[in-house]
């Protein structure tokens, strides 16, 4: 096979190398703010790709795709500022360890703990390692086969991005350094020099921070989210996963029933979202709608090295008949990307203060958002995996999902949030297969993994639809 290098794209913001610079190993600002929002916040998220076999697997095949992953977009890490208001860098990560094996079999019943296990594994996009991959032989002669990625170093699509061309064989040259290479005074002075050449641009974005406050306090005060009954003292503070399981459809048979009903096979996971929303009985602050936040990929280039390039359009769904007739959904949809165009976001004037902003901002952010009324679900679109993708030891799976994950949730930080809806929706054409993961929790309705599946299923009834459960 022919192997082909990919030079990497300036991380900063939407600028590209031309190939004779040093590649700029600044974090794109968004990046960097994604990550220290999240981080003040104490959230830690992460990516999960999911791979099952009905067979076992090619180790060393296993072993090369691991080796091609570090050498492409997860072959990194991040290195702080030596600034307390400067713009981190990635550098070089160091090269993977063996694959992480079980040392026993486990029952195909135990299939989604495990994978749950897997997402809370130590993950540091700071210290490394920055992903990891686990393989787990089932009593049945199946295998499973986990990558945990963390959600700071690459996004969802990405992540896709960087698994395809790790089984194509593909790598990519980030051109980064290895970790601390500059002393601490040559990192000082970098710093404060490229600063200060941003200083202007923070200036402005100062000036807009100003006027979007003035907006924000005209606004009516915002409606403390609904919370969930206090649990007892002594377990608030106790792990827990949110509940999460995953469900298999024949894409023909999916892409039939988004026909019958008027609708496109995206309209109706979008669809499928607002009727898990509605079941669940969450609470919104619009009324008599659902509201829905669709991401949208900003990743237009293959060499596009940011860690971050998805934005969100909020939409708004009736229920009412939904199950039958998806119109009304999809002229929702497209109303709502089409404003989402031409509508400019007042945040993105603030992005130059990222690296000013300090760590308790970060948190009346983060608060702020929860207490967001509309307390939207979420239907993240992968999209398709194409063929390699599906194929990480070098031959074709049986089944594959991809979803995020938060690590070291504590019931305080679930009853705080209040509840939530995720469903991450992706295709893979080659196996004729729909794969819908759903993340998602509220207290009273659905509080564990057995009320989620029974929850998911009479979703899946309400459409007229078939599918396996994991």
């Amino acid at each position: 096979m022919a192997v082909r290098n990919h030079s990497v794209r300036s991380s900063v913001d939407g600028g590209s190398s031309d190939g004779s610079a040093r590649a700029d190993n600044r974090l794109a600002l968004l990046d960097q703010a994604f990550y220290e929002g999240h981080r003040a916040a104490g959230q830690k998220e992460v990516m999960q790709v999911g791979w099952v076999y009905e067979r076992p697997v090619d180790l060393e095949g296993l072993t090369r795709f691991q080796q091609n992953l570090a050498d492409g977009l997860l072959g990194r890490l991040i290195e702080r500022s030596s600034l307390p208001f400067g713009r981190h860098r990635w550098v070089r990560a160091p090269g993977p360890g063996p694959l992480d094996i079980a040392a026993r079999a486990r029952p195909r019943g135990e299939l989604g703990d495990w994978f749950d296990e897997c997402t809370q594994l130590t993950i540091d996009p700071e210290a490394g390692p920055g992903w990891r991959i686990d393989v787990l032989p089932l009593t049945d002669g199946s295998t499973a086969v986990s990558l945990v990625l963390s959600h700071y170093v690459i996004d969802g699509i990405g992540g896709a991005v960087a698994v395809t061309e790790a089984i194509l064989q593909l790598p990519r040259d980030l051109g980064y350094p290895p970790p601390r290479c500059r002393t601490r005074g040559q990192a000082v002075l970098q710093d404060l020099r490229e600063t200060a050449q941003e200083f202007p641009s923070a200036v402005r974005a100062f000036t807009a921070a100003i006027t979007e406050a003035r907006r924000r306090r005209e606004e009516d005060d915002r409606p403390a989210t609904a919370q969930a009954p206090a649990a007892p003292a002594g377990g608030t503070d106790q792990p827990v996963v949110a509940p999460s399981i995953w469900i298999r459809f024949k894409q023909d048979e999916w892409n039939a029933k988004a026909a019958e009903l008027g609708g496109t096979h995206s309209t109706l996971a979008a669809a499928f979202t607002a009727r898990l929303d509605e079941r669940m009985g969450r609470t919104h602050g619009s009324v008599g709608t659902i509201p829905v936040l669709l991401t949208v990929n900003d990743r237009t280039s293959g060499d596009d090295a940011r860690a971050i390039a998805v934005s969100f359009v909020r939409v708004h769904i009736d229920p009412h008949g939904l199950t039958t007739d998806l119109q009304g959904a999809r002229a929702a949809i497209k109303d709502a990307l089409k404003a989402a165009q031409e509508t400019h976001d007042p945040a993105a004037d603030l992005v130059p203060l990222t690296p000013y902003t300090p760590q308790r901002m970060w948190r009346q952010l983060a608060d702020y958002a929860r207490n967001d009324p509309d307390q939207p679900a979420v239907c993240s679109n992968l999209g398709d995996t194409g063929p390699a993708a599906i194929r990480p030891d070098g031959t074709l799976c049986d089944a594959a999902f991809a979803r995020g994950a938060s690590q070291h949730l504590t019931r305080r930080w679930l009853e705080r949030i209040g509840s939530q809806a995720h469903v991450y929706y992706g295709t893979a054409v080659e196996m004729n297969m729909v794969t819908i993961y759903v993340c998602a929790f509220r207290p009273g309705s659905v509080d564990d993994k057995a009320g989620l599946r029974e929850t998911v299923a009479a979703v899946t009834a309400d459409f007229g639809l078939s599918g396996v459960l994991e």
